[in-house]
């Protein structure tokens, strides 16, 4: 039986469904393996002057609110849930392990409890460094993280507190809005928003740029006005 979560709670518009189909478009720079540097790989032009209006249209508040301190990761569902309401899910692998097949060259897999054909080995560009990271499931697990582009406690901040859960299990498990890349980034990021935290490789700051506009017109999230800023100048390098 399907659950409650997996019944559609998540409503987007048509122009919403193609925001995320240009991240989608986007994620296929994601998927570096060990071949292409990331700030070698450039974004069509008319993707980047999509995401210059998008950017225009999106409701603008003058800063992020102060964080909320009822916010609960768990308020997105459980971490990695196969079972939300986006493309990918309901194929009996966790999200996390989605992204990897997604984002590594993968040299090994392996049978776990949340999925058939876990990555156990791999490798990647960290798309946010420009550094290969090396994947051994195990110890070598922490060695790549999966990283929220829109981070969930900003989208709380930004209204998704008063989201239905269907809606908020999407977000957090929409391949649109994940990313494999190096710990320590992933770290350092934190809930930060793009006024606070850009990735340390400046040739990826178009990417990233596109992608955060993309997830946040396809759930209709505002923008703070610092990180509008940032995000406008870092298409501007495009």
């Amino acid at each position: 039986m399907q659950s409650h979560h997996r019944t559609g709670q998540i409503r987007l518009t048509p122009r919403q469904w193609i925001g995320l189909a240009a991240f989608a478009a986007v994620s296929l720079f994601v998927a570096w393996g060990t071949h292409v540097a990331p700030q070698s790989q450039r974004l069509p032009a008319a993707t980047v002057t999509a995401a210059r209006t998008d950017l225009d249209s999106l409701t603008v508040r003058d800063h992020r609110p102060p964080h909320d301190s009822n916010y609960n990761r768990a308020s997105f569902g459980p971490a990695w849930t196969d079972d939300a309401s986006v493309v990918g899910a309901g194929n009996a692998c966790d999200t996390r392990n989605d992204i990897l097949s997604r984002d590594l060259a993968v040299t090994a897999r392996t049978p776990i409890n949340s999925c058939p054909e876990a990555v156990a080995a791999g490798s990647f560009t960290s798309p946010y460094t420009g550094r290969r990271v090396i994947f051994a499931r195990g110890r070598g697990s922490a060695s790549v993280q999966i990283d929220h582009v829109v981070p969930l406690a900003y989208a709380w901040d930004m209204g998704a507190r008063d989201w239905p859960a269907g809606k908020r299990w999407a977000m957090a498990n929409d391949p649109a809005n994940l990313v494999a890349t190096d710990a320590a980034s992933n770290q350092e990021k934190s809930d930060a928003e793009p006024a606070r935290w850009m990735p340390p490789l400046r040739g990826f700051h178009c990417q990233y740029a596109v992608a955060f506009i993309s997830v946040l017109i396809a759930y209709q999230l505002p923008i703070d006005a610092p990180s509008k800023k940032t995000l406008k100048s870092a298409l501007g390098n495009c």
